[in-house]
């Protein structure tokens, strides 16, 4: 499906993070080493950055593999930041939309990424599609799962959920109503980061008060990265990292 990448945490290039080590995001999209569904991610790729004193990320983004983007590389190598977030792309359905269904997707703040596939899209969703505000509807970033499921985050986000639960809301009631579904969803502001592993693989590496890494699988061969469970919410800071478990829907 899909590999992405968070960072929070004391100043560094974009490539540090993504390129530089040896089996970092770029590398990932042609030679991913725990992708359990799809190899090759060259469906588009994206990355959320922001800068000091703007609350707002810059974002930069492809409906092609990152490998042949020369300006990501120039990007990657000179802008620096306290808080990333990186995906590249393994389409589930061709044609879904180009560019605009790379994540990340973004609104005010936020930073979003979904790594892999609603079962039974769209028909499966459509019960939730339908409980959405119309502009909402009307506004989805791209006509892919990846972008309701980020429509679905926002309107708990607006109505006043903090990250961590509307994240959490947000994959139970998708995976009741398309349980089998791959729902890795990857949420910053800048400051934290929420993730959720629920049927694919998610890793983080944190090192207290000074950064932590969270990601589809590890960019190094460091023996400080640990797994996370699956069926689980991640909540983490440069300084903290909490796992709570996700209780499954049973029918």
């Amino acid at each position: 499906m899909c590999r992405h990448i968070a960072y929070v945490g004391s100043p560094v290039a974009l490539g540090e993070i993504l390129t530089t080590p040896h089996h970092g995001l770029v590398r990932q999209s042609w030679e991913p080493r725990r992708q359990r569904y799809g190899t090759v991610n060259a469906d588009g790729f994206g990355v959320g950055w922001y800068a000091d004193g703007d609350p707002v990320p810059g974002r930069y983004r492809g409906a092609g593999p990152v490998w042949g983007d020369e300006t990501f590389a120039d990007l990657a190598r000179v802008v620096r930041s306290t808080a990333l977030l990186a995906a590249v792309r393994d389409a589930t359905f061709a044609g879904a939309d180009g560019e605009a269904a790379a994540a990340p997707f973004t609104e005010g703040p936020l930073l979003f990424s979904h790594n892999g596939a609603v079962r039974g899209w769209p028909g499966s969703l459509a019960p939730l599609a339908g409980a959405l505000p119309p502009e909402r509807l009307l506004t989805l970033a791209a006509r892919s799962d990846s972008a309701l499921i980020w429509a679905l985050v926002l309107h708990r986000t607006a109505q006043g959920d903090e990250m961590a639960q509307a994240a959490a809301d947000t994959v139970l009631d998708v995976g009741t109503a398309a349980p089998g579904s791959r729902l890795n969803l990857l949420l910053t502001d800048g400051s934290t980061v929420v993730a959720t592993a629920w049927g694919d693989s998610l890793w983080f590496l944190h090192s207290p008060g000074r950064r932590t890494v969270v990601a589809s699988e590890p960019y190094d061969d460091d023996p400080s990265w640990r797994e996370v469970p699956d069926r689980t919410l991640l909540a983490a800071t440069r300084t903290d990292v909490l796992l709570t478990p996700l209780k499954e829907p049973t029918a």
